[in-house]
């Protein structure tokens, strides 16, 4: 039996793992994978990928590809999910922000320095025409954090997945003043240079796994009713989410690669472009 670590954020998009987990579908083909839920996000699952904490991450695009350029020795073997994120622009139910607008020249709730929520924060100024160089931050390691930055008027706002965080909207603590899309792939998979080097078929093994899983997902019967129940969702909103939401498994191309870097070399969240065999492989 391979023992292979890998981790990514108790969100909705996971599900396909945990099942695929529970099914003993990667122990019937010798591989025993070992989940880490991380709610920290990105920042911190980049950070166990260079600390050798994990084998494999399902990872946010933009913070990825930032830190390999910055030297996480890791590769993406894989687009996990082609659909872009959407996150909600949150604010506290009682603040007196209004409108998006209201936000400029605020603080914004991130989880840790080179987290998607950090990243996204560009984005979005980007698309407000706001001076990037003006964006302050308060880092608040999870959501809960964020609740409790925003409450005490430590943060202005947050920017988070919006269907795992509209909980928080219905139950009066946040209100959402609009939506900002990831103009590229939501999630991918990554790999450490360490685990492509010297198990490189335990590496496509996992990818042929998840990947039957994920093409099925979506006719899985009350596939719905389980993901409501356990990301405690309203039906609702979880039938929006998936209907958005499209699975991939497809590796990324040179051609997706470099569209996403000249997006973020754009938007100043990397400083240079790498190669194709820089950040990953065929």
């Amino acid at each position: 039996m391979n023992t292979i670590k890998i981790a990514g954020v108790p969100e909705h998009f996971n599900l396909p793992w945990q099942l695929a987990i529970e099914n003993n579908e990667f122990n019937n083909q010798g591989i025993d994978l070992q989940w880490t839920n991380v709610p920290e996000g990105t920042g911190k699952l980049c950070d166990m990928l260079r600390n050798g904490e994990t084998d494999l991450a399902v990872i946010l695009t933009e913070g990825i590809i930032k830190d390999i350029l910055a030297g996480n020795p890791s590769k993406i073997v894989q687009i996990y999910v082609q659909s872009p994120l959407i996150w909600g622009i949150h604010v506290a139910a009682d603040s007196k922000y209004q409108t998006l607008e209201d936000l400029k020249d605020t603080k914004c709730a991130i989880s840790r320095k080179g987290s998607g929520s950090q990243l996204m924060a560009y984005v979005n100024a980007h698309n407000q025409n706001w001076p990037t160089e003006n964006l302050q931050f308060e880092i608040i390691n999870t959501i809960d954090g964020a609740v409790e930055a925003l409450a005490n008027e430590q943060a202005d706002y947050f920017m988070w997945e919006r269907f795992m965080t509209k909980p928080l909207v219905d139950k009066g603590v946040f209100r959402r003043l609009d939506d900002c899309l990831t103009p590229w792939p939501s999630f991918i998979i990554v790999a450490t240079d360490d685990l492509l080097q010297n198990q490189p078929d335990i590496v496509q093994k996992v990818l042929e796994i998840i990947n039957t899983k994920t093409a099925t997902f979506k006719e899985i019967p009350e596939i719905t009713t389980t993901l409501s129940t356990r990301f405690h969702q309203k039906l609702e909103d979880i039938q929006e989410w998936i209907s958005r939401t499209e699975w991939s498994q497809e590796p990324i191309n040179e051609e997706m690669l470099n569209k996403v870097q000249n997006q973020l070399f754009e938007l100043a969240i990397i400083d240079k472009k790498g190669t194709f065999a820089q950040l990953a492989i065929r």
